[in-house]
């Protein structure tokens, strides 16, 4: 038999969260997206992590951490009360439900801000997980980062009542 693993917890951001949240971002990006995107693409996209903008960025949102013992292996932002800007899991525990659980968590919190959809720019990676949870795609985008082209999908879900 398997090992049980530990039930993840949710916790809201913290200002000394950025470091390991950057180190989460940039291994996501690294091991979970080769298959969509170039070696130079996922370049590009790391480095946001460098800046300053992305602690900006994650403290102006709604950010969530998911934690297994404590330790931070996922976050998720609500930008505005209708708008996942960013959903990263580190490739350890990709797969055993910590996207899924920071997701659920988000849509609950735009339903009670008052908002009738969600919508997210979904990575070429992220897209069919979105799709199963009821995302359909409404346009196709190209956005550039240090000179590098890549493309998401805007999804959209209606939030439901059972929210």
């Amino acid at each position: 038999m398997g090992k049980t693993l530990p039930k993840p917890g949710l916790r809201p951001f913290l200002p000394d969260d950025v470091p390991v949240l950057a180190a989460i971002f940039t291994a996501s990006i690294e091991e979970l997206t080769g298959d969509d995107y170039s070696e130079s693409q996922q370049q590009a996209w790391m480095e946001a992590a460098e800046s300053e903008e992305f602690g900006k960025r994650l403290a102006s949102d709604l950010t969530l951490i998911a934690t297994l013992e404590g330790s931070p292996v996922g976050f998720a932002s609500l930008r505005g009360t209708d708008h996942i800007r960013m959903l990263y899991v580190h490739p350890a525990v990709a797969g055993q439900g910590v996207a899924t659980m920071l997701v659920d968590a988000l849509e609950k919190l735009a339903g009670s801000r008052g908002a009738k959809s969600l919508s997210v720019d979904a990575s070429d990676t992220a897209q069919g997980f979105f799709a199963k949870r009821g995302y359909t795609a409404q346009q196709r985008n190209s956005i550039t980062i240090n000179d590098e082209w890549l493309a998401n999908t805007t999804m959209k879900k209606t939030l439901g009542a059972a929210q």
